[in-house]
């Protein structure tokens, strides 16, 4: 039989170069063992024989030899349609199936009509030389039918999960095998996380010293309670569960302790917290270092830094280990953020599936389970069915105001056999209650100044970057004392020194107003004894409540509630459009209904009203449809879905800042970027010192002459736009958070 290879190396004979039948056996074999954990191995193992074996002809080897000589260019000589064409040829139905991921292993899954066009006979493609080399391989047949069985009602889009999973395990060992052969040094840092037992083993001991020296208050020991409770349940089946924990009650500890106890007692493989905001991810991901070490996770989100070592340092293996585990997320912890997480599941790029089939078997923590975006709220819920029901993870829905997501007469596509950690929620939430709550209905500026130069310590939240702009100056020129801006005008590490700064001002007693946006109530840990929270939804509301008497102080001096949380309606200011709108009025209802508008059932009744306001809008973009409608003709429009599955619209532009205190490490950072060839490491550091403007803003901006751009890339912010008290500076700051 003639000789095929798969792939050429620089500086290599040819007679070294990598041979095709061991490729497809490598890529048949390590995506068998992904898809091992669903049943799918016999389905992965015939993907991973197939998917190369349009390389088997005598055009593609001479393109092999040009392109080793630099004289061809990348991608003419096709081969990824070989194996769809002779995969449907054995079976027209389940073949077919399989030629979505054969035909779209490089480029995407494609949508049916794309598939169908691609499948026509071309006259380029030399099946015969194909069909012989696959005679050789010994496939004779398709397996007969896909390894699960569920309702009609539910097949359609249980058949193109099947597809992104089986998907995942074919790019996933054919980016690891070639990376293996073209890139050996690259595929060596792969090795070398420590093993869920080692977590364990590392954990408890450190946990339960902890837990030894904390003081004795009534707090700790619900917290306490609270552990407990998760190491009971840890034994449970797989499946769904929830833990319904009021702010400060310790639900991350908790948490992992029970997802590690969990995955040992099931035989489970990581565990993956997704988590809606990154500095929330950057604060538990540190907790999580402090109990397990640096070594075990990894955090996947646009923010994670790599840290700068020498080549031989063990950090530096460590750093570029978990660099490469965000590809495929083969690392025993991973935090990510609620995008990336849910985006991925519905995505069609080889690169944003690959890691998808390492979420079998694991535990998957939805951190701020509120957090679920109603448009795309049926399509998450889908797909987690799908995980729990096929692909043996248990979900944790970790939230201190549970959404109303479980199934019932009215949401019959909710989650089902959803287990409560905690047993008696009503009782948690009294026992832990630390506010009170009381709408004050609609406030001027002038009335909201009023009352908050009359507190000594006060956080104030409202919904727009300009409203906590103009508050702020309000405050500061009327000569209150210990005025506090905070808003997302202003990067990452200057937050991060304010917060500080507020912090000190807390723990020493001094005065202090903070006016600031949302992006507070996103794990910020602050301990106000007042907070008023601009109208909002009840999950909001409860985050901001999170803020006030956190470690409950001032109610156990009291020996009742003694946190002062008010709602109000900014009365200068119009209300955010669109979805917020609904929000509100829900929550308007709640405030109507109910004295304690934080209690489990006032929750409970909050998100039954706004989705049962949303409607069909629980799925706005129809993205169920395009997954699903046509089955029974295998028609499927991955694409289309994963282009409408945007739960972040890119409509933001980010702004280089250079903050005062660490200007000289920025411009050293954008010198990089000028001069690097590649300038990732100086992008990922540059994080810290970027803020999100809209393309109005940035417009506005450049009108100013306050830009400068960097290589007609990247958009770098003048020194008099940026101010230590505010942030970006310019006319018209309307942005949420």
């Amino acid at each position: 039989m003639t000789h095929y290879y798969a792939h050429t190396a620089e500086q290599l004979p040819q007679k070294d170069w990598h041979p095709l039948s061991s490729h497809l056996e490598e890529v048949a074999n390590r995506a068998a063992g992904f898809a091992a954990s669903f049943n799918a191995g016999d389905w992965a193992r015939i993907a991973g024989l197939l998917h190369d074996v349009g390389k088997a002809t005598p055009a593609f080897q001479d393109y092999l030899v040009r392109s080793a000589a630099g004289k061809a260019r990348r991608g003419e000589v096709p081969h990824a349609i070989h194996g769809a064409l002779l995969a449907r040829g054995m079976d027209p139905g389940l073949g077919k199936l399989l030629a979505y991921i054969l035909a779209g292993h490089h480029g995407g899954l494609p949508n049916a009509d794309d598939l169908m066009r691609k499948l026509e006979p071309p006259k380029a493609v030399d099946l015969d030389a194909a069909r012989q080399f696959l005679d050789h391989l010994g496939i004779s047949e398709l397996p007969r039918s896909v390894p699960f069985q569920t309702n009609v009602s539910e097949l359609g889009f249980a058949i193109s999960f099947f597809l992104r999973m089986l998907y995942s395990c074919l790019v996933d060992a054919d980016w690891l095998d070639t990376e293996k052969f073209c890139a050996k040094d690259t595929a060596a840092y792969r090795c070398g996380f420590p093993t869920l037992a080692d977590l364990i083993a590392r954990f408890f001991p450190t946990l339960d010293a902890l837990v030894e020296k904390t003081p004795d208050t009534p707090v700790n020991a619900i917290r306490q309670s609270i552990l407990a409770a998760c190491r009971a349940h840890a034994d449970d089946e797989p499946g769904f569960f929830s833990l319904t924990v009021p702010t400060g009650g310790g639900k991350t500890l908790s948490s992992l302790a029970f997802a590690l106890e969990h995955a040992r007692a099931h035989d489970l493989d990581r565990i993956v917290y997704v988590i809606p905001y990154m500095s929330i991810i950057e604060q538990n991901a540190q907790v999580f270092r402090e109990f397990l070490g640096d070594d075990a996770v990894v955090e996947h989100h646009s923010s994670a830094q790599a840290r700068d070592a020498d080549e031989n340092d063990e950090s530096y293996a460590m750093t570029r280990r978990a660099r490469l585990a965000t590809e495929n997320w083969d690392a025993p912890i991973i935090a990510t953020t609620a995008v990336q997480f849910f985006e991925s599941l519905f995505a069609a790029k080889p690169s944003r599936c690959r890691k998808l089939h390492n979420l079998a078997k694991s535990v998957i923590i939805l951190d701020e389970a509120q957090m679920l975006p109603p448009p795309f709220l049926l399509p998450c819920l889908a797909a987690l069915k799908e995980l729990t029901a096929r692909y043996g993870a248990t979900v944790v829905l970790c939230t201190a105001t549970q959404p109303a997501v479980q199934k019932r007469e009215d949401f019959t596509k909710g989650l089902e056999k959803v287990r409560e950690i905690v047993p008696d929620t009503a009782a948690l939430h009294a026992s832990l209650k630390r506010v009170t709550v009381e709408n004050l209905g609609a406030l001027t500026d002038d009335e909201l100044n009023e009352r908050l130069a009359g507190e000594e310590q006060a956080l104030c939240i409202v919904n727009t970057r300009r409203h906590a702009r103009e508050l702020f100056e309000r405050l500061r020129d009327s000569g209150t004392e210990n005025v506090v801006h905070l808003s997302a005008s202003m990067c990452p590490a200057h937050r991060t020194q304010v917060i500080a700064a507020i912090k000190e001002h807390l723990r020493e007693g001094r005065p202090c107003r903070v006016a600031s946006t949302a992006l507070v109530e996103a794990g910020v840990d602050i301990d106000f004894p007042a907070v008023y929270r601009a109208a909002a939804g009840i999950d909001s509301i409860a985050q901001a409540a999170g803020r006030c008497d956190r470690e409950g102080r001032l109610t156990a001096a009291a020996g009742a509630p003694a946190g002062r949380v008010y709602i109000f309606t900014p009365a200068d200011h119009a209300l955010p459009r669109g979805h917020f709108t609904q929000t509100w009025n829900a929550a308007g209802e709640v405030l109507r209904k109910y004295n304690d508008v934080l209690a489990p059932d006032a929750v409970e009744h909050y998100f039954r009203h706004l989705f049962w306001m949303q409607g069909d809008k629980l799925d706005d973009q129809h993205i169920l449809l395009d997954l699903s409608e046509g089955w029974r003709a295998s028609e499927y429009s991955f694409r289309d879905a994963a282009g409408k599955f945007q739960i972040i619209k890119n409509d933001m532009r980010s702004l280089i800042v250079r903050w005062g205190p660490e200007s000289d490490t920025v411009d050293a950072l954008i010198n990089e970027l000028r001069w690097s060839e590649s300038p990732v490491r100086a992008l990922r550091a540059l994080q810290r010192y970027t803020v999100q403007v809209y393309e109005h803003q940035l417009k506005e901006l450049f009108e100013q002459g306050a830009i400068e751009v960097v290589e007609d890339e990247w958009f770098v912010l003048g020194d008099r736009n940026y101010s230590d008290e505010l942030g970006v500076v310019e006319q018209s700051e309307s942005s949420i958070v």
